[in-house]
């Protein structure tokens, strides 16, 4: 970490590079030096928990990175280039004072931050007896691991799920983790997530944006926005404050927090009452033609029907356990016709509107309506222009004035195509983002805004979802771990409540709880839902065992009991594969690990051999070997430490082996990656998915609408009966029929208010008490909380954390710009200094995440919240994609001047 003088002006000479000075320069430059001093330069890959996944060249100078420069090298000139001052700035983090060095093991109180430096070997030894011994205790799915954002990082993430699936561990889904998981996607359209690739933005002719703040959080692709404005397009901006992205729109139109599903049903009710929809698309594609029975509001059956009951039976052995026969009525043949799930061609002309009565094969007479006729009398009765505007209008702006903003938005997304909505991770991550999630989509299916260039519907939060099957490297053996909510873990007030008796018994659950908790990439301390649960359960020993993996010392790595210095993603080899532009890229080691730091996939599979010698599995025992994807590689080491040739540097180069085999392993056994290969990836830095819609474009849906295959595409890693039960009919689907979606008044879209069902039913005084919203927004300075301990980004801030509200909520308060105050509720406080922005609605509150608590007198953000669990999240449970998400912003607060 330190440099002689001589090196120090030779590196000062290296920043003409970032001032746009070439290579050439610095050849020229150099040229009187030395001939082995050269400069040596490094494609890699920039990621932390981004959806940015941006090529970087790494320049070494002598072993040490001495600057970071955009890669600039994707096959298409649009995507060049990507990054940001966050990437160029890492070098902070590889070289700064956090950094960690050694293997750690605490002998002060959890959370003090005393620890004594140890060898690996001890390290790893403690790690393993601790383990053995909860496993036995408890049982091996009492070990819960956490990973993150697996797109970031295939094989050493993938790595950590290997080693969980030996043993039956439980695994904590980063999608549930961060909140970034938008329920409404399962229930309507039974994926995971689907979103366009940013290069596709400039196909929308219109685009709607509900509380992203694209301008911020989306720096690498923010241009797009300004080309497709500059082409013709239309943007719009909703949101309850004004933000970079608002000044960047066409119209701001701000309303009242999480009233977005009531606008959304506003707009759908334009759109069908003044015939703007896209009737052949909502007859082919959608669930809104099928009927319904009144008496039970389930879907009527095709084997329920006396007329249709033979039919259906022989249907129904022709077709999957995970699709259902149900029935439109046909106005040219007039009569009730079995729509195949299987197909998306129409033979049948379905009725939209009216009411029918059926014999049911019993002999009973029941009344029948089409679910887009439930949805028009929906809109009609709770959505008029003027009921929605009585909801969404913010204090002092006029009622009327939004009566003829909801028409106009109606008309204009009515005929304006392609329309395309960006739904943002803060307006979701609410109690009811689901019901929003669900209106906005109706308003993309009624235009037939879906699975075209630049038309359809985008959630863009975290690298979460997997691009191809990686089960040949992320499973042992075809053993599999235990996926565990994280929301269930840190919700025991909701496991034993009579609502998760009801309605969600059959969520897994470790019998005995979790009772340890090894993490890596994460800072679950300071960054996750009620932090300080964690903590709680930190300091009551209610967790037994804490064992952290990370390359800095974060706050989380300080309440650990064990921590294993990994390696910064310029110290290894590794495969990613981004959403906002499918490619495919390597990182690649621009140096070698600093001090005793380790490759994880090496550290996981030190802990696997060790567990194993502790464990009572023989079949694991003969197995072991194979933890690398090559037991040649395994079995090297082992040989080396056996006639005493062993050292760091031989396990790190035997691990980057591994690496490269285990990305081997996962590509080109999949269409998506046909063809792409690690020396494509060596030659060429970036390659781009094989995806099915022409020139290889990310358009979501694109196999469904215009090769009319059934919904839904996979969502891998799950296998398509896990997730197509979601959606039986094979459509899109917008009425959902579960007991408790009946039961919550929720079978189709509606509007409820924030609070209503969490804050204010838990605590009735809350109502009066903590009347702001407590918005926890992403920075422009941070991803999550990666470069909270970034100098050059603490310096744009001035060190200061800051508390934004409206100046007349300040006048209320008492405070002045700049003022110290206090954020807090029930649960805990939070400190900040006073931004006074009219742009921020009355009754808002808005910290930015991300801040270590070391910069908040100890606090955390994050004590603020509260993990609710909403019942319809649950109501099928698969890891990452049918499961509770992150209600962040569903938080009751007030503000005072410290």
């Amino acid at each position: 970490m330190n440099v002689t003088r001589r090196d120090f002006v030779k590196i000062c000479a290296l920043t003409a590079i970032s001032a746009g000075i070439g290579s050439k320069y610095f050849e020229l430059a150099t040229s009187a030096e030395k001939r082995d001093e050269e400069l040596k330069v490094v494609r890699s890959t920039c990621s932390p928990n981004c959806t940015g996944a941006c090529a970087y060249n790494a320049y070494v100078y002598k072993g040490r990175i001495v600057q970071l420069i955009q890669a600039a090298d994707y096959p298409e000139a649009e995507y060049n280039p990507r990054g940001c001052l966050k990437g160029q700035s890492m070098l902070n983090l590889i070289y700064g004072p956090d950094r960690l060095k050694k293997p750690l093991i605490r002998v002060g109180e959890r959370g003090e931050g005393k620890f004594k430096a140890v060898s690996w070997d001890e390290a790893l030894d403690y790690v393993a007896d601790k383990l053995a011994e909860v496993m036995k205790k408890y049982g091996p799915e009492s070990v819960a691991l956490s990973i993150q954002v697996p797109g970031t990082g295939y094989v050493h993430k993938g790595a950590a799920i290997r080693l969980a699936s030996m043993f039956g561990w439980s695994v904590l889904h980063g999608y549930t983790m961060n909140g970034d998981l938008p329920a409404f996607w399962s229930q309507t359209f039974g994926v995971q997530t689907e979103e366009f690739e940013s290069l596709e933005w400039v196909n929308s002719r219109y685009i709607a944006i509900f509380g992203s703040n694209i301008l911020v959080t989306r720096l690498p692709d923010a241009k797009f926005l300004s080309i497709a404005k500059e082409r013709g397009a239309k943007v719009i901006m909703v949101d309850m404050n004004f933000t970079p992205t608002a000044a960047k729109a066409d119209e701001w139109i701000q309303i009242n927090p999480s009233t977005d599903a009531a606008l959304a049903l506003g707009i759908v009710n334009v759109i069908i009452n003044e015939k703007l929809y896209d009737e052949d698309f909502v007859k082919t594609y959608t669930d809104l033609p099928l009927l319904v029975r009144l008496d039970n509001q389930k879907r009527l059956r095709a084997y329920e029907i006396k007329e249709l009951k033979d039919e259906a039976e022989k249907m129904k052995e022709k077709i999957p356990e995970y699709r259902d026969l149900f029935v439109v009525y046909d106005v040219k043949e007039k009569r009730f016709k079995i729509v195949n799930p299987e197909t998306l061609e129409r033979d049948f002309e379905p009725a939209l509107e009216g009411e029918f009565e059926v014999e049911l094969v019993d002999g009973r007479k029941v009344k029948v309506k089409p679910v887009f006729q439930l949805v028009k009398e929906l809109v009609n009765k709770d959505y008029t222009p003027e009921k929605v505007a009585e909801i969404i209008t913010p204090p002092g702006r006029s009622k009327e004035e939004y009566v003829e903003i909801i028409k106009r938005l109606g008309r204009e997304m009515g005929t304006v195509k392609p329309l395309h909505i960006i739904y943002g991770a803060s307006n979701y991550q609410w109690f009811h983002g689901d019901l929003k999630g669900r209106a906005l989509s109706l308003i993309v299916a009624l235009t037939g805004n879906i699975g075209k260039p630049g038309a359809g519907i985008s959630t863009y939060a975290g690298q979460f979802k997997i691009r191809w099957p990686l089960g040949m490297w992320w499973s042992f053996k075809g053993r599999k771990p235990n996926w565990v909510t994280f929301l269930l873990w840190l919700n025991k007030e909701y496991r034993q409540s009579e609502e998760f008796r009801k309605y969600n018994r059959e969520t897994p659950y470790p019998k005995n709880d979790v009772k340890a908790f090894v993490f890596g990439w994460n800072n679950p301390f300071d960054q996750h839902n009620m932090a300080n649960r964690l903590k709680e359960m930190a300091k009551s020993g209610e967790l037994e065992l804490i064992v952290a993996i990370d390359f800095q010392q974060t706050t989380s790595t300080k309440w650990a009991d064990v921590v294993l210095p990994g390696v910064a993603w310029y110290e290894k080899y590794e495969l990613t594969a981004t959403i906002l532009h499918p490619y495919v890229q390597l990182q690649q080691p621009a140096i070698e690990p600093l001090f005793e730091c380790m490759p994880e996939i090496w550290i996981f599979k030190e802990i696997a051999k060790r567990l194993v010698e502790r464990w009572d599995d023989p079949e694991l025992k003969a197995q072991i070997e194979e933890f690398y994807p090559d037991p040649e590689l395994f079995r090297r080491e082992e040989e080396a430490r056996k006639n005493g040739t062993w050292s760091l540097k031989l396990a790190r180069e035997i691990a980057n082996e591994a690496s490269l085999k285990a990305a081997e392993l996962m590509l080109g056994k999949h269409e998506f990656t046909k063809n792409i290969t690690l020396e494509r990836l060596l030659k060429e830095g970036a390659v781009r998915l094989n995806l099915p819609a022409p020139n290889n474009r990310q358009i979501p849906f694109w196999e469904q609408i215009q090769e009319k295959k059934p919904f839904p595409p996979p969502s891998y890693p799950a296998p398509l009966p896990k997730t197509a039960r979601f959606v039986k009919s094979g459509r899109i689907e917008f009425y959902k029929e579960e007991d408790v979606f009946i039961d919550f008044g929720e079978t189709l879209p509606v509007h409820k208010d924030p609070f209503v069902d969490t804050e204010y039913k838990v605590n009735p005084e809350a109502k009066n008490k903590y009347k702001f919203a407590y918005v926890t927004r992403n920075a422009l300075y941070r991803v999550h909380s990666t470069h909270s301990n970034n100098l050059t980004m603490l310096e744009l801030q001035d060190f200061r954390p800051r508390v934004w509200m409206n100046p007349e909520t300040a006048k209320e308060k008492g405070i002045k710009e700049g003022d110290l105050v206090e954020v807090y509720n029930d649960r805990g406080k939070v400190y900040g200094y006073a931004v006074l922005d009219p742009g921020i609605h009355p009754r808002v509150i808005i910290f930015e995440q991300g801040w270590w608590s070391r910069y908040l007198r100890g606090a955390s953000y994050n004590t603020l919240t509260f993990p609710w669990v909403k019942a319809t999240h649950l109501a099928y449970f698969v890891p990452g994609i049918w499961e509770p998400t992150t209600c962040w912003n569903e938080t009751a607060c007030d503000v005072r001047k410290v």
